[in-house]
């Protein structure tokens, strides 16, 4: 969803950098970028536990991600990423299941979700946050995925943005396409193990002809 639907990751590491901050925790625009597709709440405890030694609860990492979550809606909507609605149409008009597999899990984006793509997005077939305990890097979130639109690994294009979900994507044994809309270099989405890399999704649309 964020930087390949959206281009929201901007957004969120502002949002990240000054929640945590909050808390104590220092955290840079690069460490939101490189953890982008982690469940909020893993990220958030990985922090605490690297910077000050401490393991907190499932609940307190909740209740700092709410705070995250906060800034976020506080700020301006994201727009949708340039070539998106282009490559659904094209990808609908071939026949192919849409899904989308997200490490949010926050109502008002899955909602967004459902009325920016109403004619390519089934709700059924969105992976949040809350539907696996394994965020990514593991390929449960893509695993889940391809279990609600009801396909095999082998039948299956994951398409991403950041190193953590190219990973989980390449370990849930899926054609992995890495699109790098952030200010991460190339080589580190083809060293996660992408097939393809492309620098938007206007050169994807366009390389599958849609």
């Amino acid at each position: 969803m964020d930087g390949v639907l959206y281009d929201s990751m901007p957004n969120h590491a502002v949002a990240w950098q000054q929640s945590m901050a909050s808390f104590g925790i220092h955290m840079t625009a690069e460490d939101a970028y490189a953890t982008e597709g982690a469940r909020g709440i893993d990220t958030i405890r990985t922090m605490v536990r690297q910077q000050k030694g401490e393991e907190i609860t499932l609940e307190r990492a909740q209740e700092m991600y709410d705070e995250k979550t906060r800034i976020f809606h506080s700020m301006p909507k994201p727009v949708v990423m340039p070539g998106v609605v282009e490559v659904m149409k094209g990808m609908k008009a071939r026949g192919w299941i849409i899904g989308v597999v997200t490490g949010s899990g926050q109502r008002p984006l899955i909602n967004r979700l459902l009325t920016d793509f109403a004619d390519f997005l089934d709700e059924s077939h969105i992976v949040t946050a809350y539907d696996v305990t394994r965020g990514k890097p593991a390929p449960d979130p893509y695993l889940m995925g391809m279990k609600k639109v009801g396909t095999e690994p082998a039948e299956t294009i994951v398409v991403e943005n950041a190193p953590l979900g190219v990973k989980a994507g390449v370990a849930s044994g899926a054609f992995t396409i890495a699109v790098n809309t952030g200010p991460l270099p190339d080589e580190l989405l083809l060293q996660a193990g992408a097939d393809l890399l492309f620098p938007d999704m206007q050169a994807l649309c366009k390389h599958f002809g849609f």
